[in-house]
């Protein structure tokens, strides 16, 4: 596991650093982005930045499973859940 990490705030000074706009326009940025890919996804569009990554809704059909607690069968709903993978040039910067 990683022993960095780099949060959101982190994110958004060294974006604005390496870009020269400010903080408050990388943040706008940023939440456009999250507020489009989330629209998108849900909506059942795939999102691709290639080599980077991509984001797609998949579809989890209904199945039994079991209450931990008691042990009884249960009937889990069918749902849907998100699918992220990383492109080429990401797995690539994580090789090092």
């Amino acid at each position: 596991m990683a022993d960095k990490s780099l949060n959101r705030t982190e994110l958004v000074a060294a974006i604005a650093a390496h870009s020269g706009q400010t903080q408050a326009t990388v943040n706008g940025v940023l939440e456009a982005m999250f507020d489009t890919l989330a629209t998108s996804v849900g909506n059942g569009t795939k999102v691709s930045i290639p080599g980077w990554l991509s984001v797609e809704r998949t579809h989890r059909a209904a199945r039994m499973g079991r209450n931990p607690s008691t042990g009884a069968a249960i009937q889990i709903a069918a749902g849907y859940g998100v699918k992220v993978s990383a492109g080429s040039k990401l797995k690539a910067a994580a090789k090092g």
